[in-house]
Parts: C-alpha cells; sequence; structure tokens
C-alpha cells in the first residue's frame, strides 16, 4: 500500500513557475515509477510525465516539453513536479500516481493516487 499527498499547487501569472511535491509513504516506495497526470474542467485526465524507479528514465508529454520537469528524491519519499513558463493552458488539478508495473501514458495502468492539488495560471 502506497499513500501520496501532494502540495504545492496555487495561482500563478502566465509565464511564471510552480514546483509540486507529492511526498508519498508505504512499502517499497522506491520501486515504483511515478507519474504526474492533470485534469482541467469538463476533460479527461491526462498524462504529464513519469520517473521510473531509479530516476534514470523520463517520459513527458509534447505540451510541457522543455518547460516542466520531473524528479525524485527516494531519501526523502519525494516526488517533484518543476514547472515553468507556465500557461493559462495548464490549468487543472494535478495528480500524482504510482505504478508497479514500468510506468505508462495511461492512467488505468497506476496502481495509486494521490488527492490533487489545483493550479491554476492567469493571463
Amino acid at each position: 500500500q502506497v499513500q501520496l499527498v501532494e502540495s504545492g499547487g496555487g495561482l500563478v501569472q502566465a509565464g511564471g513557475s510552480l514546483r509540486l511535491s507529492c511526498a508519498a509513504s508505504g512499502r517499497s516506495f522506491s520501486r515504483y515509477t511515478m507519474g504526474w497526470f492533470r485534469q482541467a474542467p469538463g476533460k479527461e485526465r491526462e498524462f504529464v510525465a513519469y520517473i521510473s524507479w531509479s530516476g534514470a528514465r523520463t517520459i513527458y508529454a509534447d505540451s510541457v516539453k522543455g518547460r516542466f520537469t520531473i524528479s525524485r528524491d527516494i531519501a526523502k519519499n519525494t516526488v517533484y513536479l518543476q514547472m515553468n513558463s507556465l500557461k493559462p493552458g495548464d490549468t487543472a488539478d494535478y495528480y500524482c500516481a504510482a505504478d508497479s508495473g514500468g510506468g505508462s501514458l495511461f492512467p488505468s495502468t497506476y496502481d495509486y493516487w494521490g488527492q490533487g492539488t489545483q493550479v491554476t495560471v492567469s493571463s
């Protein structure tokens, strides 16, 4: 069992930055691929990024590539999403998730989810 708690969301102007954190508790956190997803009002949940258990492999959605960076600190059981050059289109609830497999772009493959943190980007 893995529990995930996101934090760091808020209101920011376009062009600004935010860093989201996802604190994990439970067994074997270091063995999970960790992902970030987002869901805007009236839209489906979409993939943002994931990082392998070792941190050696990271994958990003095209819409955030070059602006967002995912990282993890095994010692702190925490995953981060650094978001730079934010746009109004990035406005959404952001969720972290844990995948006992190799990670994917599809929410259905993830085993555990956090409750989400809201990000609002004003123009």
